[in-house]
């Protein structure tokens, strides 16, 4: 059975002005279940984790001034959020819905959270509306506990995983790979261990030609026995935030390329949903679904 980490708190507290871009997280399940592609027992609750899984990729110092509002107000301009112990539980919780999904994706092949994908979080700092990076706080968890050696990064929001990069410079144990678009933000990239900045404009075939030759190359030089999928939609061309020109068919096709690829290689794989910033919050949730739908057609 697919597993999903979904919370209320997903959807709420958020600044006014950020509300609509975050519907997606409170419209997507209904979709979900509305269509007959999930059903209730598909989604679980996960809730505050255990400090010692965040201070494994975390500094101690940010992250206590984070959880006591201590933030330095220079520091917190960059979050972009105004800062709130509620906002700040969420992005807790959120970090345990991948903690939790990474045991799931381990008994099942594959595992999804409705919400992360916070990437931009570095291990001192909060950035872009990050502040815990989920999915650098999953590969940690699955290394402490002995339940993955190797893990790949499979970064295909349409911004670089800045803070993921810096969280594992120099860590032979984690692969980054972060395909984006080369002139969206960080406009002052980290260096991943592969990095392909995208021109403007890119459409699906370059961008599938791209990911098909790439993904099965770095499978089989660095062998992984846990992959993360940060899966963003952004990456289509209605996107307000991103430069890049795929269709919703073409990111769909995205998706297939990488959960056919794990699925094929025995590799379970944790989905993160990340960034989409289209317009239409119709075009965000079809888009997302899609990831969603693909899990189900192709692992059950």
């Amino acid at each position: 059975m697919l597993h999903i980490a979904f919370h209320p708190i997903y959807k709420h507290p958020l600044p006014e002005g950020h509300r609509f871009p975050m519907l997606k997280y409170e419209l997507l399940p209904k979709q979900l279940l509305y269509e007959g592609s999930c059903e209730e027992a598909n989604f679980f609750e996960p809730h505050i984790p255990d400090d010692t899984h965040i201070l494994a990729v975390h500094d101690a110092a940010y992250f206590h001034d984070l959880v006591n509002m201590k933030i330095p107000p220079k520091a917190a301009r960059k979050i972009g959020f105004p800062l709130s112990e509620a906002l700040v539980e969420r992005e807790r919780i959120i970090a345990d819905g991948t903690i939790k999904a990474c045991e799931f994706a381990l008994e099942h092949g594959v595992a999804m959270n409705i919400a992360g994908g916070t990437h931009h979080a570095y291990s001192d700092r909060g950035e872009a509306f990050c502040m815990l990076n989920d999915q650098a706080i999953g590969a940690r968890y699955l290394q402490a506990k002995n339940l993955a050696k190797k893990i790949l990064m499979v970064d295909l929001d349409v911004h670089q995983g800045n803070g993921t990069a810096e969280i594992f410079a120099g860590d032979p144990t984690v692969f980054t790979f972060s395909m984006h678009g080369a002139a969206n933000y960080p406009f002052r990239k980290e260096k991943s261990d592969l990095d392909i900045p995208l021109e403007k404009g890119t459409g699906d075939d370059a961008y599938l030609a791209q990911l098909t030759k790439t993904l099965p190359r770095l499978i089989a030089e660095q062998r992984p026995d846990f992959i993360f999928y940060l899966c963003g939609v952004d990456v289509i061309a209605t996107d307000k935030l991103g430069t890049l020109g795929l269709s919703v068919a073409g990111c769909k096709e995205r998706d297939a390329v990488v959960l056919e690829t794990c699925h094929r290689h025995g590799i379970p794989v944790q989905c993160s949903m990340g960034g989409g910033y289209s317009p239409d919050i119709k075009t965000i949730v079809n888009a997302h679904a899609n990831t969603f739908r693909l899990a189900q057609q192709i692992y059950f």
